[in-house]
């Protein structure tokens, strides 16, 4: 394929920037104001070949129909939610991820979340910081080992999610169909909550799972469960979570992402049952290079005419 154009949607790592430059020019879209966008797909919009984005944001339909000669979205990352990815196949536009590369950094992130929820270790560093520690001690949490861990989705990172928190207590998961996996297969999700401790989901965001883990499903978790997310916002109802946080109605959460970040809901931040990061599962340098790479992989096949190694089918 013809060199062309790449518009970056999104800040990268630096390597992945300086990557990138090195292959083609690059337009810096988020750079751009509206009406700069607007001027420059006027008169630029067939030489953009290439769009490489963030799985938090994704490519919009109406700029996948405004680049005439776009080939390839490459996704730095798994999640695919925000990308019309039938649409874009339809107009001839490969889509590809970075699967695989980032399983080990979110199952443990998944597993460091548990443990720090439980045991309250974000309310605990403020505690000796603030200095509280010479005028009292810290209160009883709750034991991590001996919990009953639910994992929403059993694909590669809630696999990977499971095998680590089997060391802790049994596991029982929840999808569309059972795996070829040593734990319980529950087909509903109700029942799961009802029998977890600690719910984690760990399933891909699609119109399916869209608010998948709602009211109903909190409340069956119940005042003594505790939920944990690093999958994506979209497959809580955070007005039914920030409800039962409040309520009483589960004993906590822990999130990774959310519905609208980098927008958190004052509510969630304000809550002492919750522990937030800001979606930083894949955020090691080890894994992010390796991700880094899985997009150059793709552009540069691309480029050269050949099979993408990571495009969606």
């Amino acid at each position: 394929m013809e060199q062309g154009v790449m518009l970056q949607l999104c800040p990268l790592s630096d390597y992945l920037e300086a990557q990138l430059t090195e292959r083609a020019p690059v337009v810096r879209w988020f750079d751009l104001d509206e009406a700069a966008q607007a001027a420059w797909l006027a008169t630029e919009a067939e030489s953009a070949k290439i769009v490489v984005t963030g799985g938090h944001l994704g490519c919009t339909k109406d700029l996948i129909d405004a680049l005439p000669s776009l080939g390839l979205i490459a996704i730095n990352g798994v999640g695919y939610d925000k990308v019309d990815v039938p649409h874009a196949q339809a107009r001839g536009v490969a889509v590809s991820t970075t699967p695989g590369v980032l399983t080990e950094d979110v199952a443990d992130l998944a597993v460091g979340l548990i443990i720090g929820l439980l045991r309250g270790l974000p309310a605990a560093d403020r505690f000796v910081r603030d200095g509280r520690w010479l005028e009292e001690g810290f209160p009883l949490k709750r034991k991590v080992t001996g919990r009953r861990f639910g994992v929403v989705g059993l694909g590669h990172i809630g696999r990977a999610t499971a095998d680590r928190l089997a060391a802790f207590g049994p596991i029982a998961y929840h999808g569309r169909m059972p795996k070829d996996a040593p734990y319980r297969y529950e087909p509903d999700l109700h029942a799961l909550a009802r029998d977890s401790d600690v719910l984690v989901l760990a399933c891909a965001a699609t119109e399916e799972t869209r608010g998948l883990i709602d009211g109903a499903v909190l409340g069956a978790l119940g005042p003594e469960g505790y939920l944990v997310n690093v999958a994506r916002g979209s497959v809580v109802d955070e007005d039914a979570l920030v409800a039962a946080l409040e309520r009483g109605t589960i004993a906590g959460a822990a999130l990774d992402v959310f519905a609208d970040e980098p927008v958190v809901r004052a509510a969630l931040i304000a809550s002492d049952r919750t522990a937030l990061a800001p979606h930083i599962a894949s955020g090691t340098a080890e894994t992010r290079k390796a991700m880094a790479d899985l997009v150059l992989a793709n552009v540069d096949a691309l480029l050269a005419g050949a099979p993408l190694p990571t495009a969606l089918s």
